[in-house]
């Protein structure tokens, strides 16, 4: 069969590599077209346009990049047509995607969403775009089957896709020695992926450095920011960049702060003890809690329906908080209730696999 996939971030790019592999272990006949990155072309898919082509995040963003997004749009339902697959399967990125999945099914090509977009958070009126032009969702997080089903969408939950790769991770054995790291605990900082957030997380995080000597601190870089851009921030003091190396920071840390968001779950599934930690532009922040639906803003609180872990939040993410949760981040018995949380977690994300799964069940309704 023929397969269309556009994923349009680094995420998706992970995610739809598992899936990728997975079609072709199903298909052997399968024939993937993709707007994604590497990971998927290495996975075996013909790589059309990379994602770092369309990643436009935050409101001015788009404003300003209104140009390269309509032509992204008007490429790839040219490249569709052209290619005339069996299935549009939508990876997240709901901006684009949802607009995607109503102009396919016009075509009225089959369209299938592998990753639900977050409308259990805010703007729950688009489940009515997934109801109206989307024949199949695949969702990774537990309690979205039981959102859908109050709004009576029948949804697959076969696992997170994460449950595939942090397990199996092995690490840089040389890690510590290459970047320079001693024997006093690690702290991974983690600001961010864009660069308002990370100015806005990374200098608050940094005024740690001089409050806890007996530790050591590394900045997890995005590998789209120039390094330049965090020693701009770092006004002086040196602290190891890592770019690139997000897993095996995590996994030799101590602890960590991470701004919410996949890292959050990430930092679970790797065992170590985080604080979340949050702070936006104001006036879009208010704009946002008018917004949001939810009780919190970590998946891993989430996923729990409990705050196991401390979110600072806008005002509550301060120096004085946050040493004072810092300080509570290295009790050894709020150490073992994250641990039991973390485990509970895990074992609520279903085993590895999903990835698999959900292409095996993927060609089982486009087999019927």
């Amino acid at each position: 069969m023929k397969y269309y996939i556009i994923a349009g971030e680094a995420s998706g790019d992970l995610h739809g590599a598992a899936l990728v592999k997975g079609l072709r272990q199903v298909d052997a006949a399968a024939n993937i077209r993709c707007w994604g990155g590497d990971k998927m072309e290495a996975a075996g898919a013909v790589l059309v346009r990379h994602y770092q082509k369309m990643a436009f995040m935050g409101f001015l963003e788009v404003v300003k990049n209104i140009g390269p997004i309509r032509r992204n749009f008007i490429d790839a339902k040219a490249d569709i047509l052209q290619f005339q697959p069996d299935v549009l399967i939508l990876i997240d990125y709901p901006g684009f995607n949802l607009r995607m999945a109503k102009w396919a099914k016009k075509q009225q090509l089959k369209v299938f969403y592998y990753i639900s977009p977050q409308i259990w958070a805010w703007n729950t009126g688009r489940v009515r775009i997934v109801k109206q032009f989307i024949d199949r969702m695949f969702v990774i997080l537990p309690f979205e089957k039981a959102f859908y089903a109050k709004h009576q969408v029948e949804v697959d939950f076969l696992g997170h896709p994460l449950m595939d790769v942090i397990p199996r991770f092995e690490g840089q054995k040389d890690f510590c020695k290459h970047h320079h790291l001693d024997e006093r605990p690690l702290v991974a900082l983690l600001p961010g992926s864009r660069q308002q957030e990370i100015r806005l997380m990374l200098p608050t995080m940094l005024q740690l450095i001089d409050r806890y000597p007996d530790f050591q601190f590394a900045i997890a870089a995005a590998p789209s920011i120039p390094l330049s851009f965090y020693k701009s921030l770092c006004k002086g003091q040196t602290v190891p960049l890592i770019q690139g190396n997000t897993y095996d920071l995590l996994q030799q840390a101590d602890s960590a702060l991470v701004t919410s968001g996949t890292a959050t779950l990430e930092a679970a599934l790797f065992g170590t003890p985080q604080i979340v930690c949050y702070k936006g532009n104001p006036i879009s922040y208010l704009l946002a809690r008018q917004l949001i639906k939810v009780d919190y803003i970590s998946l891993v609180n989430l996923i729990l329906n409990r705050p196991l872990v401390t979110e600072l939040i806008q005002n509550d993410f301060h120096l004085p908080r946050l040493t004072a949760e810092f300080d509570r981040l290295q009790s050894p018995n709020f150490r073992q209730t994250l641990a039991s949380g973390y485990a509970e977690l895990r074992n609520g994300l279903g085993e590895a696999g999903a990835g698999k799964r959900a292409a095996e069940q993927m060609f089982l309704l486009l087999s019927q």
